[in-house]
């Protein structure tokens, strides 16, 4: 958008989709817009004036410099604007954001004009996105003499700019709307399909409910009857927010349910109210306390039990549920914030005192978690600046130390690398406190976010502290269509520009690369005690402990280096026994989750926790098909525990790839990259010599379970059903329905096949080649029945499958194979039944480009089931997909259908699949 014409052209387009003009960012539109307001006599300049007070985005965006200075210029007298007073030009750079309106507040309060520079100085009091150049020039100036400088930084000291805001409202009434029964997705609420949208807020927030209007409507029709409460979103029977953080997804319940940040800051709003009866899954909830929202785990459905204590279950073995409360839509609750209770009118139904910690009430207050972040940096600085010790504002972190006990994975990883925590004290589970970050990863449909929260909180460089950043290109890999065209090199540049590897690069020096982010981010953790964020649900890697988040929380990695949360509980996984030859590792993992519900009576112990997986000797490629998988598990995360020589292997291939990119020409100035090159060879030494062995929990550690998984049991392929039909809404599209291939006699129709994506890696794809010449061997051709979508998960891995020639293997039953020179402009709506070969990336997995046909029953390694992702609805039949291994997906496609117990051990035979036995070794210390 370069100029007014261009702009009014859009807005009128814009007019025609029901939306408002879209949000100002560049410099020279707003430049014009300006030059329109100075000249008295202009046809526009009532609408500019609008467009300048109403529709600029602040932060560290061009547009936000140019408005600053003229804001500046109106406060010194320079440019009179009768509609815009010095007060009402203060006003405006309160709302700014930092970056150039804080240059300009410092500006004005560092200057000779005493009355300007103390109305200049009451703002900055209230401003907390301030970084080293600012923290720098204020100090600066107070060892000066100035005594404005000295009065600010008091301020900042004393932490005026959070305790001088409005308190929180004792009794939030609310209204209840039940968006869906079961597990709500985030797609529900921000489609993946939509991604391309997600940051133009307004036209994104039209898909809010998977762009169903009879949802909306009512949503509004509510919102008309209570026009003085706030909605709550509610998954009835179910947990709200599974699947990924989903930013996006929070941002349309705000936009739809929330209140606005800012007058002058259009599509931006906060404190959105969710629930569901089984709690937020664990990452969207972090999402929600981004913008200062509130999520409540209602338990309002429990589960029977006789008078022996133990579970009712009906027919089918499945826990009998009874209603404790109602929560229909409609029905008018009070969250109590002071007694931290749910009550309809006076009857107390719930203590919700987790969603009201003392934490999230800070974020509540100060209306999200950024402006505590940056808050608790600006009064440590500030303090030390004056030479004084940080009175206690905030909230203390939580800090559980138990005597005696020893130290979970993650509590080990946590203590290693807190800060701000007290000094000695040794954290248990349970603790608060913040982290400093190793690893960053920002993929390609939130990473637009991303640089937009990166602006608004004047962020212009990647933390020092950060040994790296990534930014992908595997979420929009499969189509290169003008969406993409026009937001991925945008992105690339920015992201480039702040100092992270991207994988494309925005001069064009090495090939674009379009490989999964987690891969990459697996590859580039160098040590098992490193902490990795990334802005994706499946960043769970094999080495370290990895959280997935939205791009709020990524963008305030980046910035500041470091992330704030509880260190949560641990469940133990351990294994006994062998596999089968013929069984491959992915059902290990099925087999994990089938044999923990079971061992607890339906219960998901690993929600919300820490899965320790003692898997010992798979190395990182094959081990993360588990971590991977503990998303699904609706884990918080997931940590391997291993063989000092295991983890030297992993390290290993990691160091070799890292160092193929670099070769590539993917490093940067600062040569991150030869940075983690070095800490692996480094961490291999340590390993080698045995002065820091391979992280190791403490055997007298305490878990909130211990899961033993007996391989002996798994005799057959198992595959996650999503139970489309089942009578019970509640329990279709859940990982909890694991089945046996047995279950569906070798009868149950295949549509569709798809390898690839994060769930793979190297070896599944040479097991597809060798499965694809044992058929032919056995039955003179391989014939498929079915489409077999086939997406490698990096080049690398293309790249090794060419020279060792199995690619040609698969190149030879193909009917289509990728080019990069002329990649696909368009989705497929149809597919042949044959193999197509695509490009690296997450391809059907992410639903946003590529989709099977509606109604298509397909067969996947993917990791989702959820309705609509990989498969839509038809009219006449419910689209399904179900997750297996690649040799279960292989031979489905070829035949149309689920094989045979028979069938599969006849594909699969000579074949080398991924093999597991549990290590022998004491895996704690």
């Amino acid at each position: 958008m370069n100029t007014y014409k261009d702009y009014i052209q859009e807005i009128e387009e814009r007019k025609s989709q029901g939306l408002h003009p879209k949000p100002i960012d560049g410099a020279e539109l707003l430049s014009e817009v300006i030059a329109q307001i100075k000249d008295a006599n202009n046809p526009h300049r009532k609408d500019s004036l609008h467009f300048f007070i109403y529709n600029t985005l602040p932060g560290t965006t061009s547009a936000a410099v140019v408005k600053a200075k003229f804001l500046k210029e109106i406060i010194l007298g320079e440019t009179v604007v009768e509609e815009i007073s010095s007060e009402f030009a203060f006003e405006q750079l309160s709302h700014m954001k930092g970056g150039p309106s804080v240059e300009v507040l410092l500006d004005l309060a560092l200057g000779n004009d005493d009355a300007i520079a103390n109305e200049a100085a009451k703002v900055l009091k209230t401003q907390v996105f301030l970084y080293e150049a600012d923290t720098e020039r204020l100090e600066e100036a107070m060892k000066s003499g100035s005594a404005i400088a000295k009065e600010i930084i008091e301020s900042y000291a004393q932490a005026e700019f959070f305790t001088k805001l409005p308190e929180i409202d004792e009794k939030i009434e609310v209204v209840t709307y039940i968006a869906g029964v079961g597990d709500i997705s985030t797609d529900l609420l921000s489609p993946g399909a939509d991604a391309h949208s997600r940051s133009d807020r307004e036209l994104h927030g039209q898909s809010m409910f998977e762009h169903n209007k009879d949802m909306q409507n009512e949503l509004l029709a509510l919102q008309k009857q209570h026009p003085d409460k706030r909605v709550m979103l509610i998954a009835e029977k179910g947990t709200m927010g599974v699947g990924s953080s989903r930013m996006s997804g929070v941002n349309n319940v705000a936009l739809w349910t929330g209140i606005p940040s800012s007058p002058y800051v259009p599509f931006i709003n906060i404190a959105p109210v969710i629930a569901g009866t089984n709690g937020i899954a664990p990452i969207f909830l972090t999402t929600v306390g981004v913008t200062g929202g509130i999520g409540i785990d209602l338990k309002n459905w429990v589960k029977q039990k006789d008078e022996n204590g133990n579970t009712i279950v009906d027919e089918e073995g499945d826990p009998i549920l009874k209603e404790v409360y109602s929560v229909k839509t409609g029905t008018v609750l009070t969250i109590n914030t002071k007694e931290k209770k749910l009550y309809n009118g006076d009857k107390e139904l719930k203590d919700i005192s987790t969603a009201l910690t003392p934490q999230k009430m800070e974020f509540i207050k100060a209306g999200g978690s950024y402006a505590v972040v940056f808050g608790k940096k600006l009064q440590t600085f500030a303090c030390k600046a004056l030479g004084i010790d940080v009175p206690q504002v905030y909230a203390p972190s939580k800090e559980i130390s138990i005597e005696g006990q020893g130290l979970t994975a993650v509590e080990k990883i946590f203590n290693r690398n807190a800060v701000g925590n007290t000094p000695g004290v040794t954290l248990h589970a349970g603790s608060n406190t913040r982290v400093e970050v190793n690893i960053v990863g920002s993929q390609d449909t939130t990473g637009l976010m991303t640089s937009q929260e990166l602006e608004m909180m004047a962020a212009t460089v990647i933390s020092p502290i950060v040994d790296a950043g990534y930014q992908s290109g595997c979420h929009t890999a499969s189509v290169w269509d003008d969406k993409s065209k026009a937001n991925i090199p945008r992105l690339m540049k920015f992201m480039n520009d702040f100092g992270l590897i991207t994988g494309r690069d925005p001069k064009g020096v090495y090939h674009a690369m379009t490989d999964v982010i987690h891969k990459v981010l697996n590859d580039i953790a160098v040590d098992d005690w490193d902490v990795i964020i990334g802005g994706d649900s499946h960043t769970r890697m094999a080495k370290g402990v990895a959280f997935g988040a939205d791009s709020g929380t990524v963008a305030l990695a980046l910035a500041t280096g470091e992330a704030t949360m509880p260190i949560p509980e641990s469940v133990k996984v351990t294994f006994k026994g062998g596999m089968v030859p013929y069984m491959d590792f992915r059902d290990v993992v099925h087999a994990t989750q089938q044999q923990m519900l079971d061992q607890f009576e339906g219960e998901n112990v690993f929600q919300g926790r820490i899965i320790e997986v003692h898997i010992g000797t798979l190395t990182s490629d094959q081990a993360f098909t588990f971590t991977d998988w503990t998303a699904e598990m609706k884990a918080k995360a997931s940590i391997c525990i291993s063989e000092d020589e295991t983890l030297i292997e992993s390290l290993v291939i990691s160091r070799d790839r890292i160092q193929i990119m670099i070769d590539k020409g993917m490093d940067n100035e600062k040569q991150v990259l030869q940075g983690l090159v070095d800490k692996a060879n480094n961490r291999i030494a340590e390993l080698e010599s045995g002065s820091r062995p391979a992280l190791r929990p403490d055997a007298d550690a305490k878990y909130y379970a211990e899961v033993v998984i007996d391989l002996d049991k798994i005799v057959e392929p198992m595959i996650a059903d999503p139970d489309v039909n089942n009578e019970d809404v509640s329990k279709r599209y859940t990982h909890d329905n694991i089945q046996p291939l047995s279950f569906y006699g070798g009868t149950k129709k295949v549509d569709l096949g798809f390898v690839g994506s994060c769930m793979i890696h190297k070896g599944d794809m040479k097991i597809l080649a060798q499965m694809l010449k044992n058929i032919e061997a056995q039955q003179g051709e391989v014939k498929f029945n079915a489409p077999l979508v086939v997406a490698p998960p990096t080049y690398n891995i293309v790249d090794e499958l060419k020279a060792e020639g199995d690619w040609d293997v698969l190149a030879k039953y193909s009917g289509f194979v990728f080019d990069d020179d002329a990649p696909k402009a368009a989705a497929r709506t149809k597919y042949e039944n044959v193999l197509y070969l695509e490009r690296p990336g997450c391809n059907l997995c992410m639903g946003n480009q590529e989709k099977a046909e509606p109604g298509d029953t397909v067969m996947a390694t993917s990791t989702r089931l959820f309705q609509g992702r990989v498969v839509r609805d038809s009219q006449e039949k419910k689209g399904e997909s179900l997750l297996s291994s690649t040799p279960v997906v292989v031979l489905s496609s070829i035949l149309g259908r689920t094989p045979t117990l028979e069938e599969y051990q006849a594909a699969v035979e000579g074949i080398v699949l991924t093999k597991f036995k549990p290590s022998q070794k004491l895996l704690v210390v």
